[in-house]
């Protein structure tokens, strides 16, 4: 029991280090994964309007009002991050949370080289960029929630 004491006790202390490390964002500063996860969600809305637009859908499937909804929820996330918004990053990891799993599971059914190789593309750079954003919400910090009236 104290071996485990012992151990919560030496996290707890790693994790007062490293708060005491961060320091709060300036006004205006942006910190560089949120800057790239901005141009990341905005390229992407581009290319889900391109994609409809030109035909590339999934099956044949695809909607119009499905395209705008996807763009419209990355141009919103872009616009977030792009003004380093708490709730902006939040939901753009959980965006990227899906895709790599998604891409996950496609690699599992992978038919040829070029597949896998985006599959893996997604994982490794989607995975890299959501890790990039942890320290970076921490250094946003969400505002302090206003009383009820």
């Amino acid at each position: 029991m104290a071996d485990a004491e012992r151990r919560r006790r030496s996290s707890e202390e790693r994790n007062a280090e490293i708060r005491a490390q961060l320091r709060p964002l300036a006004e205006g500063e942006r910190p560089g994964a949120v800057t790239v996860g901005a141009i990341v969600a905005a390229v992407l809305a581009a290319l889900v309007l391109v994609g409809y637009f030109t035909d590339a859908r999934v099956a044949g499937r695809g909607t119009l009002p499905g395209a705008l909804l996807i763009a419209g929820v990355l141009l919103v996330s872009a616009w977030g991050m792009w003004h380093a918004r708490y709730w902006a990053v939040l939901g753009f990891q959980a965006l990227l949370a899906f895709l790599v799993i998604i891409a996950s599971l496609a690699l599992l059914v992978a038919s040829n080289v070029w597949a896998v190789v985006e599959c893996v593309a997604i994982v490794g750079l989607g995975g890299w960029l959501f890790w990039k954003l942890i320290r970076a919400m921490a250094r946003i910090q969400m505002p302090e929630r206003r009383a009820a009236p």
